[in-house]
């Protein structure tokens, strides 16, 4: 399996243009013609695009310095250098691109088929037969090209995703998440299975769909960088849902839920006022009442058990879900 990467600082680089010609006309009777040097090609533009195809940043971690072709030096007969090969740098919907120096935003691709220009290549040098003038019949000199920008950049991915998944270490998002969507997490039980986001579609016969993620384990102080969820937590600021996942067995679910939302109010306070549901996990193991106790402490917040091996409650879920994204 590839490395997961959601942040990775690369160099970039356009290509510098090409040279001038010095040339001069060689034809039959005509030993000194005049000066037909053609002009360098222009250097290779670079690019950044969003493209589906790829989930997260791990194919540009190979390289850190990606760079556009050069403009080809001018050659005589007036013939023009080829300009030099652009460069496009394909990377997941929502990624963003910012500069390493000054941290500032250069861009957020957040639509595929957008390409958006990071640096220029330089222009191509004139030939000597631009310089051809009424006073200076045989310039013997030509231009360099011109060098191509060059810069530094950070690409720092936040998932696009309608939903997402929180909850403690093992408490069932991932089982969720395969039985909601097309996904197929790996599934294990103990602590952290999930050392990744992991994305699944939603998809309806009318044509619409939307995307579930599912967030790595949140502990008590992951906002400061504790266990995995620091890692994580910028893929669920895009989200529009948010559904807590609390295990019906834990031993004091209200203070569950109330830690989740601290964890994500204290990494981004928009992240607590989203619109959210509260589901009880793991209802098929849980004893009855010990849910029907879980389900109480919450008053008159809607919970909503559940239990990902049995299907039980999962229609509802998909309705709440869909009543949130409506709203």
């Amino acid at each position: 399996m590839s490395k997961f990467t959601d942040s990775i600082q690369i160099r970039i680089k356009a290509g510098h243009g090409g040279p001038g010609s010095i040339s001069f006309r060689r034809e039959k009777y005509i030993p000194f013609g005049g000066p037909d040097g053609g002009d360098g090609g222009k250097g290779g533009d670079v690019y950044v695009a969003a493209d589906r195809r790829f989930y997260n940043l791990s194919h540009l971690f190979k390289d850190r310095l990606y760079a556009a072709g050069i403009g080809e030096q001018g050659h005589g007969a007036r013939k023009h250098g080829a300009d030099g090969n652009d460069l496009t740098i394909l990377v997941p919907p929502g990624t963003q691109v910012l500069d390493a120096d000054t941290d500032e935003l250069i861009c957020d691709l957040l639509e595929e088929n957008k390409p958006f220009l990071l640096v220029k290549g330089g222009t191509g040098g004139k030939g000597n037969e631009f310089y051809k003038s009424s006073t200076l019949q045989t310039p013997k000199f030509a231009q360099h090209g011109m060098p191509g920008e060059e810069r530094t950049i950070i690409l720092n991915l936040k998932l696009i995703a309608d939903v997402g998944i929180v909850g403690l270490p093992n408490a069932g998002k991932s089982t969720l998440l395969s039985k909601l969507t097309n996904a197929r997490p790996k599934i294990g039980a103990y602590p952290f299975t999930t050392l990744i986001p992991n994305l699944g579609v939603v998809m309806h016969e009318d044509g619409t769909e939307y995307k579930i993620a599912d967030i790595p384990g949140i502990i008590e102080g992951a906002h400061l960088g504790h266990g995995l969820g620091l890692s994580f937590l910028a893929h669920i600021e895009r989200v529009k849902v948010i559904i807590y996942m609390i295990d019906a067995s834990s031993e004091d679910p209200l203070y569950t839920f109330e830690l989740l939302k601290e964890e994500l109010s204290s990494y981004n306070k928009m992240l607590a006022s989203k619109s959210h549901c509260i589901i009880l996990s793991k209802t098929d193991i849980a004893d009855p009442e010990t849910v029907a106790k879980a389900v109480k402490l919450f008053g008159r917040k809607k919970v909503i058990p559940v239990s990902s091996e049995t299907g039980e409650n999962l229609d509802k879920v998909f309705k709440e879900i869909e009543k949130l994204l409506g709203d």
